[in-house]
């Protein structure tokens, strides 16, 4: 039956050469993609979590959602006990209070963020350009990182001082004044405006709590270890702490709905392939069907059944399906081989940095290889095509033979 549905599909060559086109195109267009579409969200949520709450993240209360500086709590020994756990690179403890620089001319709100810089330099991509003489040397010292815009709107350079104005416990006002080692350029204008970067127990003192945290930021070896790792943290937690274990979708919420929702759009893509994919089935089988009515009617007045007539049908589909199915793979393999290895360059038309989802990203954009969704596409791809045949395939069987032989 294969050998003369192969026979069969290819009576007409054109007409299926264009279908087998047309379906392979389509196959290659949406796994190249979505899988530029894996890469480019992979590098945003890395350099998303190393900056920002890390894979798994440990709040008080609901410091996530409220951001309440006053939920802060003492880490003790929680972030060596989660370090020693595999697959966990680095856990990043962090202080977050909301405040006033002040220099000689002008005043801007920020936020004071309080890091471990041994911990954060080798991690934290906002400070991959800031040279060794320019990082913050101690945890309790006045040395601070600075965005660059803030810097241009305080009038300062580096090396001056400038004074930071945060509420400290019972509400009351906190003054420490700072020296400027260096400057913070992320390509996201909020942070460049607002951001100050001291030593984790200076800011925390500015809150009278010198051991005190907001944000434990756990990065992991690798994503897929998030779901274990999330289990295995909850329970190093003392029952009572009123401490929560957060991934990076509840703690960056921002950068998750932009990630779903640009997925979101993929199925509409998607919707267009199944249109080409049954238009084209469609299309060439019912055309085969009807210029070989007349040879329909001679095989069922010989004896074949109809069912044999849609088995026949179907297995042209199939054929054409599989077909499409295996060059629509090599094509989507060998473009998404480029898109790895070369990438889409846009520096030529953006600045320096793109922005996504409060994130920034390299703007040579490079592709990852989703090698799952390749094999779901190209496994619909062969279905679509079989149950588009359907309606040939059944217009076939219902041929009468006295009428289809006087068919010309």
């Amino acid at each position: 039956m294969l050998i003369l549905a192969w026979r069969n599909i290819w009576r007409n060559r054109r007409r299926t050469l264009i279908t087998l086109i047309a379906i392979s195109v389509s196959l290659m267009l949406v796994q190249a993609f979505h899988n530029l579409s894996f890469g480019v969200y992979a590098q945003m949520v890395d350099s998303g979590v190393r900056s920002g709450s890390g894979h798994i993240a440990v709040y008080r209360g609901d410091y996530v959602s409220s951001r309440d500086d006053r939920l802060f709590w003492d880490k003790e020994d929680l972030d060596h006990k989660i370090s020693a756990l595999p697959g966990v690179r680095a856990t990043l403890p962090r202080v977050y209070l909301p405040g006033l620089a002040q220099s000689s001319r002008e005043s801007r709100g920020i936020l004071l963020t309080g890091i471990d810089p041994a911990r954060e330099n080798d991690i934290n991509p906002l400070l991959k350009n800031i040279a060794a003489p320019e990082v913050i040397r101690t945890l309790d010292g006045r040395d601070a990182l600075i965005g660059s815009r803030l810097l241009t709107e305080l009038k300062l350079n580096i090396g001056n001082k400038f004074v930071v104005t945060s509420r400290g416990e019972n509400g009351t006002l906190t003054n420490e004044l700072f020296r400027i080692r260096g400057v913070v350029s992320s390509g996201i204008r909020a942070v460049d405006s607002s951001l100050v970067m001291v030593g984790r127990q200076r800011a925390a003192a500015m809150a009278a709590h010198p051991n005190a945290i907001h944000e434990l930021a756990i990065i992991l070896d690798h994503p897929d270890l998030e779901d274990q790792l999330t289990t295995e943290i909850a329970a190093l937690i003392p029952p009572g702490a009123g401490l929560n274990v957060v991934s990076w979708e509840v703690a960056m919420e921002n950068l998750s709905n932009a990630i779903k929702l640009d997925y979101a759009s993929q199925k509409f893509i998607f919707l267009i392939i199944v249109l080409i994919v049954t238009i084209g089935v469609i299309n060439t089988l019912l055309m085969s069907v009807m210029e070989r009515i007349r040879e329909f009617g001679v095989i069922l007045a010989v004896g074949a059944s109809p069912a044999k007539l849609r088995i026949m049908v179907m297995s042209e589909a199939f054929l054409i399906g599989l077909i499409a199915m295996l060059f629509g793979n090599i094509l989507g393999t060998l473009v998404t081989w480029y898109l790895v290895d070369v990438g889409i360059d846009l520096r030529d038309f953006v600045p320096e940095t793109m922005e996504f989802g409060g994130v920034v990203f390299d703007p040579v954009m490079r592709a990852g290889w989703d090698l799952v969704y390749m094999g779901k596409m190209s496994i619909y791809v062969l279905i679509l095509a079989v149950i588009a045949a359907l309606y040939p395939a059944n217009k076939a069987a219902r041929t009468a033979p006295a009428t289809a032989m006087r068919h010309h």
